[in-house]
């Protein structure tokens, strides 16, 4: 399934990853570091399994790479809005509409995909 041209979602959880990282990271000069690893974790999970779906070995193994990508996809808008609400936390600028962006175009691959 792999291709060699430019895929939008794939260069999506590319910068939504490296986002990921510079916030994680900004997390970690503040010693907040169980929050920066839950982030870092679900965070950059998404591209990757984005990522791994590329080379699915089946449709089947396509839609569940994505699946998974879409779990942690909420998993971390879960911790960004903890993030945002808390006084404790720096905001987490600009990244929820990255992630917005990610979540629906995934919930578009999976609902075609199904259909084919």
């Amino acid at each position: 399934m792999r291709s060699d041209k430019e895929n939008m979602i794939v260069r999506l959880t590319f910068d939504f990853s490296m986002s990921i990282i510079n916030y994680s990271e900004s997390l970690r000069d503040l010693r907040k570091f169980e929050m920066s690893s839950q982030i870092f974790r679900s965070g950059t999970s998404i591209g990757a399994n984005i990522r791994e779906a590329q080379n699915a070995e089946s449709k089947a193994d396509f839609i569940h790479k994505f699946k998974i990508a879409a779990k942690e996809a909420d998993e971390v808008e879960y911790w960004l809005q903890l993030c945002e609400e808390s006084k404790f936390y720096p905001n987490p600028t600009g990244m929820h509409e990255q992630l917005e962006s990610i979540i629906k175009v995934i919930s578009k691959i999976i609902a075609t995909s199904k259909r084919k």
